[in-house]
């Protein structure tokens, strides 16, 4: 490749971004300013946004997809259409996926390969998934990102950044600052494939004695900044098993609270899209094993403290420690909590918290719908804090609590029943902060990643 990079963020790409998205999506934000957007009734304006949005490729359709996930950020409606975006719009073809291998590999790039399927195996926000082999035979998936994606997401990551500033002058009881700050370094990440090799060489590292999970390996000489070369991990839709035999849908629970908590509690690090096309199901012997965990451009790594901050609520919430509970959420970055503050925060880790603080074999909620896991609790919480706010929510807090949500709504679709409160104290058991720092800067050192500050 050329020593400049014709791909940064550049001035008449983001013009031109700003252009389409503004066609796209000014007519109806301005509705929706009209009817209150982030409080009021809209399902007509929801439903045009979600229209507006579809036709988008790049971070705009992702930030959308986001949002939908926080619970209660958005009102239910807004949620529900942004839910449906599939970031399906149309992927690039032959003779451009060419012209894009051959900026990354060079011209004789299909000699490095033994085969490749210019039709795109699957498609998303920041690129597409092509299946390859190995010139031994190998079989391989490489993500090729589409072109000028960084000038996308910094003209995107400016709308975003309008819609939050809406959203605070329409409520003032929650400062979003924090949020738009990490959403925009995630996004940000997730452009650099050559970081999110070392994310996948990381959770390889972490999860490598995890036989129920399993992580595709790096093809290093196969990849660049925006070429992700993996080896093709087989795999079933993680919904195709929502009406097998309780056993798998539990065995398959269990792998995914291993996929999660696993890595957090030994390297204070988790995989923030909680996406279902993220994970497929092995299967062994004809039968379902494991978890397939997939892409890794949404990860988050947090210094050790956050981790004994979830530690500590967790056991200030099952002894009815005051002054621990209090700990935790000042280490997670509260500021200014008052005893009403802390009793409305408390309503939300009670849910949170609820399946792993009873020592019995549950669903992780019942009666629930996956879509609506949370809303409930986080409507009391945003109405109590309408009253006693202004509250911001810490930026590290932002993926912890979206990830949460998003396994729980796993174990809801698969309508598991598990002892929650067994397999967190497992993964807690001998908590040391000494040793999950150390832990972790061995880890990421391996991977060649930086410390968190």
């Amino acid at each position: 490749m050329a020593e400049t990079d014709r791909e940064a963020n550049r001035f008449s790409a983001r013009a031109s971004r700003y252009a389409r998205v503004g066609v796209n999506v000014g007519g109806v934000a301005a509705r929706m300013a009209g009817a209150r957007l982030f409080g009021g009734e809209g399902t007509t304006n929801a439903a045009a946004l979600a229209q507006a949005l579809g036709g988008l490729k790049g971070p705009i359709m992702k930030v959308a997809q986001l949002l939908a996930t926080i619970p209660d950020l958005l009102p239910p409606e807004y949620a529900a259409e942004l839910q449906k975006l599939q970031a399906d719009a149309p992927p690039m073809g032959a003779a451009f996926v060419k012209r894009r291998m051959m900026a990354e590999l060079g011209a004789d790039w299909q000699g490095r390969f033994g085969s490749f399927d210019l039709k795109p195996a699957a498609a998303a926000s920041l690129g597409q998934v092509h299946r390859a082999t190995a010139r031994d035979g190998a079989p391989l998936a490489c993500k090729l990102q589409y072109p000028d994606m960084q000038s996308a997401v910094e003209a995107d990551l400016k709308q975003l950044e309008v819609a939050f500033a809406l959203h605070r002058r329409m409520n003032s009881w929650l400062d979003t600052r924090e949020i738009a700050k990490e959403i925009g370094a995630r996004v940000r990440e997730e452009l650099d494939y050559t970081r999110e090799a070392k994310h996948a060489a990381l959770y390889g590292a972490v999860l490598k004695d995890i036989d129920a999970v399993r992580v595709p390996t790096v093809h290093e000489d196969l990849s660049t900044k925006r070429l992700l070369t993996l080896s093709w991990l087989d795999g079933e839709r993680i919904l195709n098993f929502a009406e097998s035999p309780v056993e798998v849908r539990n065995r398959l629970a269990q792998a995914m609270f291993k996929a999660w908590w696993h890595p957090f509690s030994r390297a204070a690090v988790i995989h923030g899209d909680p996406h279902l096309g993220n994970y497929t199901v092995f299967r062994e012997d004809g039968e379902p094993g494991g978890i397939n965990l997939l892409d890794y451009g949404c990860v988050r790594i947090f210094h050790p403290r956050f981790v004994g901050g979830v530690v500590d609520l967790y056991r200030g919430l099952l002894e009815e420690d005051e002054a621990r509970i209090v700990h935790a959420y000042e280490v997670w970055g509260f500021k200014n909590l008052s005893r009403e503050i802390i009793d409305i925060l408390n309503i939300w880790a009670r849910f949170i918290y609820g399946p792993l603080l009873e020592d019995r074999t549950r669903t992780v909620a019942d009666g629930v719908k996956p879509g609506e896991y949370g809303r409930r609790q986080a409507f009391q919480v945003h109405q109590a804090l309408k009253e006693r706010g202004p509250v911001t929510v810490p930026q590290e807090f932002v993926f912890m609590d979206r990830a949460a949500v998003g396994l729980g709504a796993v174990f809801l679709h698969l309508r598991s029943e598990l002892n929650y409160h067994r397999l967190f104290e497992a993964e807690i058991e001998s908590f040391s902060l000494d040793a999950l720092t150390h832990r972790q800067g061995e880890a990421l050192k391996a991977a060649g990643l930086d410390l968190p500050l």
